[in-house]
This record gives structure tokens, sequence and C-alpha cells, in this order.
């Protein structure tokens, strides 16, 4: 790896911002974690619709979305976080996964720390 994979979640979201200082303070974060509102997206290759819609983990010339970017974001965390991000990543329950992902952000207003700028913009879901 040549750099540092990076983090873009939601800065407006209170939601997003406090699992993002979770993982900084529990999980042992990795990345940069920086708010979409202030990435540089194109040189991610990541548009703002996507980045609205999904945590983004670009690494190495890739990027990922959703599910599979906390999954990323577990494995480099290590032991024993790690072993749950590699359960993410198998075929079964990478769909299990993303549907729980998807679940969780459509309704992120709603959780702990959510607040009304929290909510996912309709067009994008």
């Amino acid at each position: 790896m040549t750099e540092q994979p990076v983090l873009v979640y939601d800065g407006d979201c209170g939601f997003c911002t406090s699992c993002v200082r979770f993982a900084e303070r529990r999980i042992g974060l990795r990345a940069r974690a920086v708010p979409l509102q202030t990435a540089d997206l194109a040189a991610l290759g990541a548009t703002r619709e996507r980045a609205e819609h999904e945590v983004l983990w670009a690494e190495d010339g890739r990027l990922y979305g959703g599910a599979q970017a906390v999954a990323r974001l577990l494995v480099s965390a290590g032991p024993p976080w790690s072993a749950a991000g590699s359960l993410m990543r198998l075929p079964l329950l990478r769909q299990v996964a993303g549907w729980g992902y998807r679940l969780v952000s459509a309704n992120r207003g709603r959780l702990p720390g959510g607040t009304p700028a929290c909510s996912v913009p309709e067009v994008h879901r």
C-alpha cells in the first residue's frame, strides 16, 4: 500500500460522524477520515451523488462503498475487528451486510445521534 486509505463520510450527519468517531476511538481507524463536504471526490474516483448515498473507502486506486467500505475499515483495523470485516466480504454475508447497510442508511436520521440533516436525499435511494 502506497498511501493511507481514505474514508469519506457525510460530515453533516450526526449519526455518520458519531460512527466515524467510534471507529477512531474504539476500532482503531487506519485511514484518513474526510467529510464528503471537503473531500476531493474526483481525485478518489467518486462522485458527490455516490458519496451522499454511502460511506466510501478509497485505497490503492480502488473505491468501495457501503457495507464493503465498512468491511475494508474493519479488515484494516486488525484483530479482532478484521474477522468481522473478512466475514462481510464472503458472498452470502456480503449480501446480508449490504441489506443491513441499506437499512441503516435509509433510517440514519432516526438512529441515535441522527438529526434531520442525516436523511439520505430521496433522489439517491
